[in-house]
């Protein structure tokens, strides 16, 4: 019998013949229960394990579920467009690390779909108008994935390390807060295009602005 450990890819999990604790049929009841959900538990509790499994379910890729409680569950198996943020696996102490990430998304998924942005909104907004032109031209509500949402704040938190913001000197603190809220309110402004919303983390920042505009 071969465990998963440190293992954070389903498929891999399933096609390689790891254990796996079939809990699909409470994936299918938070799937159809309900749209937009926080997920905050500690590093090693399977978070990153379950985004993996929620984006292959939203692809539709049915095989990897066979003989699992999710099968005989789910009648229609539709494939949805997923966008997965993870912010694992980033050092967020180096100035404009969380930046170059958001960037380096919104960009690559707008060449994906062939959107033509406009360069003069915030990337925040560009993943907004992205969100609506995928749902228009495929006819699918969009499914979002964000692993770890907390780590830029995590990282930087009390260190009193700054950046350069257009000459200015900031916190790196404060500047990756706000790059987050601009991110973080596309789904409130994107509500009618999404299907799905997953962010999971490990902490709840309940006195911070993050999600002032993503209630």
């Amino acid at each position: 019998m071969k465990f998963p450990i440190g293992i954070q890819d389903f498929k891999k999990v399933i096609t390689e013949d790891y254990l796996y604790i079939d809990k699909t049929a409470l994936i299918y009841q938070l799937v159809k229960g309900g749209s937009i959900y926080f997920l905050s538990r500690p590093r090693r509790f399977g978070k990153s394990l379950l985004v993996s499994t929620l984006e292959y379910y939203f692809k539709g890729e049915r095989e990897l579920f066979k003989g699992l409680a999710i099968d005989a569950l789910e009648k229609d198996w539709e494939s949805y467009p997923v966008f997965h943020v993870d912010f694992n696996g980033t050092n967020f102490t180096e100035a404009g690390a969380l930046q170059g990430i958001v960037k380096g998304l919104v960009e690559s998924w707008e060449k994906q779909y062939g959107f033509q942005p406009n360069t003069d909104y915030t990337y925040g907004q560009r993943f907004c108008e992205l969100l609506a032109h995928v749902h228009n031209t495929t006819g699918k509500r969009c499914v979002v994935l964000i692993d770890e949402y907390d780590k830029p704040l995590l990282d930087v938190m009390d260190t009193g390390l700054k950046v350069k913001v257009n000459g200015e000197e900031r916190l790196i603190e404060d500047y990756n807060r706000s790059i987050l809220k601009g991110f973080y309110s596309t789904f409130k402004a994107a509500d009618a295009h999404l299907q799905f919303v997953l962010l999971t983390g490990v902490t709840k920042f309940s006195q911070v602005s993050v999600f002032s505009g993503f209630n």
